[in-house]
């Protein structure tokens, strides 16, 4: 069978590591699907959810708070300062940080503080998609 190795890490642990037949996440310029021999790429990707479909059949999840995506043609690799499996997403926490991110948008004094809040509302509106997206596979 032919597949890929993926390799999803954040900054604080390794997510995902193994074969894949397939693999798609939200690229800078739109959603990128990935098979096995595919041409080198680097690239950045956005908030979103990585979907990776294993060798086995099953699919598995990850929601990256953008990054940076390098492909060669033997494997993945998935680089991202946040990211979590889509099972571990809690949809509370999400709404809440969604929540404290419009008031930090509404009450911002400078430009730095409106570009802050509008990253963070970006992500959590990434979020809360990407999970509805893993509980519909479910």
């Amino acid at each position: 069978m032919n597949t890929i190795h993926v390799d999803v890490v954040s900054a604080e642990e390794s997510i995902f590591s193994g074969e894949a037949r397939f693999v798609a996440l939200p690229g800078e310029a739109g959603e990128l699907g990935i098979y096995p021999r595919h041409t080198p790429l680097i690239t950045r990707i956005k908030a979103g959810s990585v979907r990776i479909e294993k060798a086995d059949g099953t699919e598995e999840f990850v929601f990256v708070a953008g990054g940076i995506l390098e492909v060669q043609p033997d494997r993945v690799t998935v680089l991202s300062d946040t990211a979590v499996r889509g099972k571990d997403l809690d949809e509370e926490k999400a709404n809440a940080a969604k929540q404290a991110a419009e008031d930090a948008l509404k009450n911002a004094k400078t430009e730095l503080d409106l570009a802050r809040a509008s990253s963070e509302l970006a992500v959590m509106a990434a979020q809360i998609a990407a999970l509805r997206k893993y509980r519909q596979k479910k």
